[in-house]
């Protein structure tokens, strides 16, 4: 390694050991507790095997995450569209609209739906004004959606424009030359190259959802909790670090099974995703 690799990786230590402080190290203790604690063995995950409760959180967690993706996917996709074909202030605007929740607290926008979606809130005052009957929402997993759909609508609509605005505009009028109507250059040129973007906001939205603490505690039930309320509950009212620990190793291993589940069916749409691609794998 040259003197100049050398000085110029140094530069990277500070970055290598934050993540190794602030990631693997608390990962690899959890780990280690989901197997010592109470005592050495793997009752832990026998409970988490066979207990009907956990199951559910479980199921909870993974629908809701799912159904976040898929809503907030159906969503972004337009928005993106427009954004990626619009002039440059009109995009500008569209991406100010996007920024504008990062620039608001989380707490602060879960005790605005709270404001908005319970029962004698703006929703159900709309509702009644145009002659509908009111509705419960406030404590539901509907209401869970919304919060956490709204929270993360960024974080899919930035990576799909991202890749749209690196697609070649001429390409669809390329295939409308060669006489595709306008829908079938959009689904068969546009759509296929824009699903980078989409497999890649998807993962993103998808892993989030796996971590809402807040959102699900505020807009949701208690008898419906996710994985990161039960795993509160388990470690910080009920000192069972052992059990949290492996609802801690579920989540991780449904991290692992999206990104390889998502691996597959780029390979299987022919979908480039990143360098895995390139090298060949």
């Amino acid at each position: 390694m040259s003197n100049q690799q050398s000085r110029s990786s140094v530069l990277a230590w500070p970055a290598l050991i934050l993540v190794g402080v602030g990631f693997i190290v608390p990962v690899v203790t959890i780990l280690v507790m989901s197997v010592t604690e109470p005592e050495p063995g793997t009752q832990n995950f026998e409970w988490l095997a066979t207990n009907s409760t956990a199951h559910d959180i479980i199921w909870r967690t993974i629908y809701t995450a799912v159904l976040a993706t898929l809503i907030t996917a159906v969503l972004a996709y337009p928005y993106a569209y427009l954004m990626a074909t619009s002039s440059t202030l009109v995009r500008s605007i569209l991406m100010v609209v996007v920024l504008l929740p990062f620039w608001t607290s989380m707490m602060v926008r879960a005790f605005a739906w709270i404001i908005i979606l319970q029962n004698n809130g703006l929703l159900n005052a709309v509702l009644e004004a145009v002659g509908v009957a009111p509705m419960t929402i406030l404590g539901t997993n509907a209401a869970v959606l919304i919060g956490m759909c709204q929270i993360l609508m960024p974080f899919m609509v930035l990576p799909m424009v991202s890749v749209m605005l690196g697609i070649d505009s001429r390409l669809p009028l390329a295939a409308r030359i060669m006489g595709a109507p306008k829908w079938k250059a959009f689904l068969q040129v546009y759509f296929p190259l824009s699903l980078p973007g989409v497999f890649a906001g998807s993962l993103i939205v998808f892993i989030l959802s796996l971590g809402f603490y807040v959102t699900p505690a505020l807009l949701g039930s208690p008898r419906q909790q996710l994985i990161p309320n039960a795993l509160f509950t388990q470690v910080v009212e009920l000192l069972a670090w052992g059990r949290g620990g492996a609802l801690a190793v579920a989540t991780l291993v449904m991290v692992g099974a999206v990104f390889v589940l998502l691996y597959f069916i780029s390979k299987l749409l022919g979908v480039k995703m990143g360098r895995l691609e390139d090298a060949g794998l």
